[in-house]
């Protein structure tokens, strides 16, 4: 090997070298935008709630937005009114499923599977 050919294999080396640093720095980069972008329409949906809204706390409790006062939401939910603050509250528009889709809600009282809840035979209840 020629001092020539060394110098133009070193040449080369850097580039990759630069992209190998370059693209984690990207990665990070693009990650932080995303999150910034997702937690600014967090922030304006939260201060959009409305009485009569259906909602998700961040604990995953589901209730209908009662009251709105400053930063405290009187959410109810199973027949109880409670107080929660307006960051723990989500609107049912920004939950998404297990499976990742956002808009797609499943509550928690509602089948995973598509039969009916009742008995064939006498169309009774189960």
């Amino acid at each position: 090997m020629t001092l020539a050919t060394g110098s133009a294999a070193g040449a080369g080396g850097s580039g990759l070298t630069l992209l190998i640093l370059a693209l984690p720095i990207i990665f990070l980069l693009f990650l932080m935008f995303n999150q910034r972008r997702r937690a600014r329409s967090v922030n304006e949906a939260q201060s959009q709630l409305q009485p009569g809204q259906e909602v998700m706390t961040t604990s995953g409790m589901y209730g209908v937005v009662r009251a709105v006062e400053a930063d405290v939401i009187h959410l109810e939910a199973g027949g109880v009114v409670l107080r929660f603050q307006r960051r723990a509250i989500l609107p049912m528009s920004m939950v998404g499923t297990a499976a990742g889709r956002p808009g797609e809600t499943q509550r928690p009282d509602q089948g995973d599977d598509d039969t009916p809840a009742t008995d064939d035979t006498d169309g009774q209840p189960r």
